[in-house]
């Protein structure tokens, strides 16, 4: 046990668990594949949130990372409770894997945002109604193919 006040690893340790798990939660699903783009866990950049492909390769890329960031936290806040420390060596150490775990996640959402900007992004529908939005296909075109009306001939 810790000859740092309690007061002091007791919070430490769980501010790092609660990072520890998430982070542990989101390796395993985005390695597997199995993490929704409406849920809270992943990289939800905008380059990410484009398409599902795009979400899906962005939580592959940043998988390693987010698994070393988890493994950082857990460690650190294991050895915050078992090490025997003083208050100086308890915080710097505590202060020194959060810094870690932090870092490590946002390089991983930096690594996921540029992979996903890799996929294409997908085209729009044309605008629904009577015409598709002014694809310039001539008199009669869009609009008159949607009526059943007979396309004027060209050329």
């Amino acid at each position: 046990m810790s000859s740092a006040p309690l007061a002091l690893t007791a919070p430490l340790a769980a501010v790092l668990l609660l990072i520890a798990v998430p982070a542990t939660i989101t390796a395993i699903r985005g390695r597997s594949g199995t993490l929704r783009r409406d849920g809270r866990l992943g990289i939800h950049s905008p380059a990410a949130m484009a398409s599902d492909r795009a979400f899906q390769l962005a939580n592959r890329v940043a998988t390693p990372v987010v698994a070393g960031a988890a493994v950082v936290s857990a460690v650190v806040a294991a050895l915050l409770l078992v090490l025997d420390l003083g208050t100086g060596a308890t915080l710097l150490i505590g202060l020194l894997g959060l810094a870690g775990s932090i870092g490590l996640l946002l390089g991983a959402g930096a690594m996921g945002e540029r992979a996903a900007r890799t996929v294409p992004v997908p085209a729009r529908r044309p605008a629904g109604g009577d015409a598709c939005g002014g694809c310039g296909c001539g008199e009669g075109g869009c609009a008159a193919k949607l009526s059943g009306r007979p396309v004027a001939e060209t050329g």
